[in-house]
């Protein structure tokens, strides 16, 4: 199952195209991440497809698959890119990441000006709320 959330805690699960367009359509200043998470599944670690539009209206695309070594990010000025990256991210299309040169977490892109998570009491690792991974610090 997927479930979708924005900065808000607005939810959506098991989203389909138009309701991903729509959330990254509607980013903005306080509201300026929505995360794509597979739950309930028979995977080890955290999934997930993450976007952040950031203060210089460039966004930032982040995956992590399983485990901290398989987290990369980058980043595009292009809505579209990112809407079509997280559609086919959702089903698991093989193709979805091509569009993109992506880096590995451990090798940021320049001034991301975020902090490194910090561990929390839930299960996930996560504070209720709170975006996966690297975060900037308006999430």
């Amino acid at each position: 199952m997927l479930r979708t959330r924005d900065e808000h805690d607005r939810q959506v699960r098991n989203p389909g195209p138009t309701s991903l367009s729509r959330m990254v359509a509607n980013l903005g200043r306080g509201n300026a991440f929505v995360i794509v998470e597979r739950v309930d599944e028979d995977l080890a670690g955290d999934w997930y497809a993450q976007v952040w539009l950031r203060d210089d209206n460039t966004y930032q695309l982040e995956f992590r698959d399983g485990t901290a070594a398989e987290h990369y990010q980058t980043r595009t000025i292009s809505q579209d890119k990112v809407i079509t990256a997280l559609r086919g991210w959702a089903k698991r299309r093989p193709d979805w990441k091509n569009a993109f040169m992506w880096n590995n977490i451990d090798t940021p892109l320049e001034n991301t000006d975020r902090p490194r998570p910090i561990p929390s009491a839930s299960a996930s690792g996560r504070r209720r709320g709170e975006p996966h991974g690297e975060c900037p610090p308006a999430w």
